[in-house]
């Protein structure tokens, strides 16, 4: 009789612990939203179990539609996992082969003869990014046949690089993969999508698109945070981002699709692997993503105002998936939070308490660079910090440490000296003095 309750209050024990655990989570991400840093959903899975869901913030601010776990939202470039997993499936099905060249479906690619289907998946492709790196027009936005203007655009870019030589990520390569995908099975992205994962393993909410938001139907909007409330942000129009990004989804769905996937339940063992192999840190769709000596396998993605990440640690067979549409904070940090608490590690809540009004005049005024043309106006308003660029709008500015000012929602980092300033943004650092 006492081994049996030392048993039972061992596993209370434990239970109670796993509880604080996702309280402590859930702290956290409440916290964020009620200083209006995040708006989102976050899943935990163990095994085929969600043992954490919820939602935060609103799907529609305006309307005042509350998130909850099966608000659908964007997830961006975790759609990529969706197609490459199709792409292995054609694969399995010798309709399709890693070496098979490009030339084969779109022969006026520049080095399409000596692209292959695999260089596609591993971004080594050469092809320019028709997102990061060109723009469309209006024009081109406005064209009856928004994927083919797509393509043809893609069909007539420069080589950026010789096929297979280096990791160079591109959207457009996941875009023709969708094209090729269409092709191949004469069915539309968004039939195979549902026949050869959503009901193959039964996901409950993930489906291309065929119209923008609709709230009726508990999808998402995002917003960006102006300082006062959280703006909406204009939509995409679906064929945009494609097979590259357009998939909507929630986090439940996304860590089920990641833990069925390394169960075997979507393609072989073989092609898996296949799709785990790192190439200049990026595999077949997959990324490692480190959390100490554990190596999670996922994906991250961005679209409109939507952030998102879901990443499956197969050793523990621990699924996490966030969903971030209202984007005012780090989603890197803010997943560093969820892991530390769920393995019990410290991590202590950030900071938002007001900037000392003396900070803000310290700092206040008009800086200019001679690396770039424009200045930017630093300045007070009812208690917060603002900058504003030359004939732009003005933007939030959050401390980060008692020199160090962050804009999250554009990656702005300003860094403070003897009156002057860093600016650092994807990667450049400009220098900036204060105009006397």
């Amino acid at each position: 009789m006492k081994k049996i309750l030392l048993l039972f209050v061992l596993a209370l024990s434990t239970s109670l612990v796993a509880q604080n655990r996702y309280h402590k989570i859930d702290s956290l991400l409440n916290y964020l939203n009620k200083n209006d840093k995040f708006m989102g959903s976050i899943s935990i899975r163990e095994g085929d179990k969600v043992v954490f869901s919820k939602g935060y913030g609103f799907a529609d601010a305006d309307q005042k539609i509350k998130a909850d776990n099966e608000t659908k939202y964007k997830v961006g470039s975790i759609s990529k996992i969706f197609t490459a997993v199709i792409t292995m499936q054609l694969i399995e099905e010798k309709k399709l082969r890693l070496e098979t060249k490009l030339s084969k479906y779109f022969p006026k690619i520049e080095n399409a003869d000596q692209i292959s289907i695999e260089d596609l998946l591993h971004h080594r492709s050469g092809i320019k990014d028709y997102i990061n790196q060109d723009s469309l027009s209006q024009e081109e936005l406005d064209k009856p046949d928004l994927k083919q203007t797509i393509l043809n655009k893609i069909a007539n870019y420069k080589s950026i690089a010789e096929p297979n030589t280096k990791f160079e990520y591109s959207n457009s390569n996941y875009y023709l993969l969708g094209s090729i995908i269409e092709t191949i099975t004469k069915k539309s992205f968004a039939e195979n999508l549902e026949t050869r994962i959503v009901k193959k393993i039964n996901l409950k909410n993930t489906y291309y698109p065929s119209e923008q938001v609709n709230i009726s139907n508990k999808e998402s909007y995002s917003y960006l945070f102006d300082g006062t409330k959280w703006e909406k942000t204009e939509e995409w129009k679906n064929d945009i981002a494609y097979a590259a990004g357009a998939v909507i989804s929630t986090p439940n769905d996304l860590t089920a699709f990641l833990y069925e996937l390394f169960e075997g339940k979507l393609v072989k063992k073989s092609s898996l692997e296949s799709m785990k192999e790192i190439k200049d840190s990026y595999g077949k769709a997959l990324i490692q993503m480190p959390f100490g000596e554990r190596k999670f396998y996922g994906h991250t993605g961005g679209i409109e105002s939507f952030r998102s990440v879901v990443g499956y640690y197969p050793t523990e067979k621990v699924g996490i998936s966030l969903v971030v549409n209202g984007d005012n904070f780090n989603r890197n940090d803010i997943m560093i939070g969820i892991l530390s608490i769920y393995y019990k590690m410290p991590f202590p809540f950030p900071s938002f308490e007001k900037i000392n009004p003396e900070k803000i005049k310290e700092i206040s005024g008009v800086y200019s660079s001679k690396d770039i043309p424009l200045k930017i106006t630093v300045f007070g308003k009812d208690g917060q910090l603002l900058a504003q660029a030359t004939g732009q709008s003005a933007f939030p500015l959050t401390q980060k440490n008692e020199n160090t000012f962050v804009f999250q929602a554009a990656r702005i980092e300003i860094e403070f000296g003897e009156k002057s300033f860093i600016l650092n943004q994807g990667g450049q650092k400009l220098n900036f003095n204060l105009e006397e």
